[in-house]
């Protein structure tokens, strides 16, 4: 029997409500400005190009620094790091990540990926194996900024703790 007092649970699932709200809404007025205003008919080429951002892909929760560099026209390989140091612990994770382009369109790319990485929280250690579909965007008239939208698994494991779980991860970089 669930002994969480109804109110509790009728302003957990209206916060829950209205955060699914306010993001299905900015995505799609988002979706529906760039295919409006999309006058390209060619995908953006970042062959050779350094992509330097941010991304919340860490299962430590910290926000690691990424980089992304486009080897061939259908993969690429990047990396992240993140830290948190203070005076009672430091924190971080660091490890590779490849992709795989699936599919472009213009201003748009439809890519596969996995991600590896070397996690340390609260003095314990451990790994992170995730495996991820996504795209990345870019805005007409700015496309040295890409801003990739990924979903899938994530397998993570810190001392004795394993979890398997869903995963949705923002990224933004700015390519040289």
């Amino acid at each position: 029997m669930d002994e969480t007092p109804a109110f509790m649970r009728q302003k957990f699932h209206t916060f829950c409500a209205s955060r699914m709200f306010t993001f299905f809404t900015f995505f799609s007025l988002l979706t529906t400005w760039l295919m409006l205003n999309s006058n390209s008919v060619f995908a953006i080429n970042l062959m050779g190009r350094l992509g330097l951002g941010a991304t919340s892909q860490l299962a430590n929760g910290i926000t690691g620094l990424s980089f992304k560099v486009q080897n061939q026209r259908e993969s690429a390989w990047g990396g992240v790091l993140g830290l948190n140091s203070n005076s009672d612990s430091t924190d971080f994770g660091v490890g590779p990540k490849f992709y795989r382009l699936l599919f472009d369109e213009p201003h748009l790319n439809f890519y596969a990926s996995l991600f590896a990485a070397y996690l340390r929280k609260n003095d314990l250690s451990g790994h992170q194996i995730d495996g991820t579909m996504g795209s990345e965007f870019h805005i007409p008239g700015i496309e040295s900024v890409g801003i990739s939208l990924e979903g899938g698994l994530s397998w993570n494991k810190v001392k004795a703790t394993t979890s398997i779980e869903t995963m949705a991860v923002a990224s933004i970089h700015f390519y040289l």
